[in-house]
């Protein structure tokens, strides 16, 4: 009959053999521990961890005013843990802390001076690191994979 649906494909993994090294999300988590461990290396010699400079980077980015739960959010990560490297950041004279003038209740981040200049270093060390990883890639390949994460993402999301 031609109005009857395809059967639905066989699914990809089953939980009797699955395998580490065959599995999407081990390596991918392996890929982003790769490209994290070697973005702190480059920035090792600013004093910048991992827990650091992703904050100063996303600040950097930053259209608007953010605070430590919208950066927190943006992070994937609990607003406590955001404060304290928030603390530490603002000890190093990176980020400052502003009350809001419509709402005093409202703590909003900036970077400072030294913040931008810091900020300022990390998208080099992090393009190198990228296509270090990508380095036998075509152009193509590399768009392919772009799509091909933004269907995962997409997929994880209906």
């Amino acid at each position: 009959m031609s109005g009857t649906p395809p059967p639905p494909a066989p699914p990809f993994y089953d939980a009797t053999h699955l395998a580490p090294e065959d599995s999407v999300g081990y390596l991918m988590r392996k890929v982003i521990t790769s490209i994290r461990s070697q973005v702190d290396a480059g920035l090792a010699a600013h004093g910048l961890t991992y827990t650091q400079w992703l904050p100063l980077f996303k600040l950097s980015l930053c259209q608007t005013s953010t605070t430590v739960a919208g950066l927190a959010r943006e992070l994937e990560t609990d607003p406590a843990a955001m404060t304290r490297v928030l603390d530490r950041l603002e000890a190093k004279g990176l980020v400052r802390r502003e009350r809001a003038t419509h709402d005093r209740r409202v703590v909003q981040l900036a970077l400072t001076p030294a913040g931008q200049a810091m900020a300022a270093q990390v998208p080099p060390v992090l393009a190198s690191v990228l296509n270090a990883h990508l380095s036998d890639f075509t152009h193509e390949e590399w768009q392919l994979l772009l799509r091909l994460l933004r269907r995962m993402l997409a997929n994880g999301s209906a």
